[in-house]
């Protein structure tokens, strides 16, 4: 069996690169990860380190905004993998640019990590991160960089942990605010789950110049039937309200961020169904779960026991 390509990750300490760190190094690739030589003697990322160094992860110090460190960082791998945040979407084309220069580069993952960027009816403002997602696709591509886009759909820990009631931190218990007439289906991972699936394509020819979509068949509700789920679990009927569209969209101007950028995102899902209203198909993409059925998924229902 041919050598495990080494990975670098960058935003590798942030909500989901932490997770795609950890599956890189629990998988036996050698992992690095790019970090601020400042961020070491910040307390709250300690134990994070910690147990980077403690699972043979290698620190790298550089910075997206130094351009030599990015270089050397980079010739000392396979595979890039940037898991980097909304506020640093626009600048991976310095990433793009470190790639091109260092040459060595088999593999590049964009911070994708949510929807379909071609394939999504969404409105401003998140219309406006999709927009430089797209363009950084186009320029991948015109560039000749081998890539992989992930879109794992809603993250569970974001959206499902609240049922996408925003502003609470559990799932509801006597009503719930439901888009549209909660009949689109959607799709909700488990952040743990991404990083897996995110690693195993990193060598997978099959995964080559794709869009890798982790949709599994057991995490694929409509709000109705995830509601109704969550109702059986605690054995109450919930009080459901329904907005309407023009609703939902006036709601979305008349929020501050980052709720307005939540709620144009749940639009787009919720009721416009941009997750799921179109095939995969093999020329432009894979699905995961029938990637890799050896990978154990955290289903929808075993995730909301925790909560019960």
């Amino acid at each position: 069996m041919s050598e495990k390509s080494k990975i670098l990750v960058i935003g590798g300490t942030g909500k989901l690169g932490k997770f795609i760190v950890s599956a890189g190094a629990r998988s036996g690739h050698p992992t690095f990860a790019l970090v601020r030589e400042s961020s070491l003697s910040n307390p709250a990322k300690s134990e994070l380190f910690e147990s980077y160094k403690c699972s043979g992860v290698t620190l790298l110090f550089g910075d997206l905004y130094d351009h030599e460190s990015l270089v050397k960082a980079i010739k000392q791998v396979d595979v890039v993998i940037s898991s980097v945040g909304h506020s640093l979407l626009r600048d991976q084309d310095r990433i793009i640019a470190a790639i091109k220069e260092a040459g060595n580069v088999k593999r590049f993952f964009p911070s994708e990590f949510g929807n379909d960027v071609d394939r999504t009816d969404v409105v401003f403002p998140a219309k406006a991160a999709y927009e430089i997602k797209a363009k950084l696709r186009r320029t991948i591509e015109s560039e000749g960089i081998p890539y992989t886009y992930v879109c794992n759909n809603f993250f569970a820990g974001y959206f499902l942990s609240t049922l996408s009631q925003f502003g609470t931190t559990a799932p509801p218990r006597d009503k719930v605010i439901i888009m549209g007439d909660g009949n689109p289906k959607a799709v909700f991972n488990k952040e743990d789950d991404i990083g897996t699936y995110t690693i195993k394509a990193v060598d997978d020819p099959r995964t080559l110049n794709k869009i890798l979509y982790v949709r599994p068949p057991k995490n694929i509700y409509s709000f109705n039937d995830l509601v109704s789920l969550w109702e059986k679990k605690i054995g109450k009927t919930l009080e459901r309200i329904y907005v309407p569209e023009e609703e939902v969209l006036k709601n979305i101007k008349e929020a501050s961020p980052p709720l307005n950028v939540e709620l144009s995102i749940s639009h787009s899902v919720y009721i416009k169904g941009s997750q799921t209203n179109f095939e995969i198909e093999p020329s432009f993409g894979v699905e995961a779960s029938e990637l890799y059925p050896d990978v154990k998924y955290t289903t929808v229902d075993e995730y909301l026991d925790q909560f019960v």
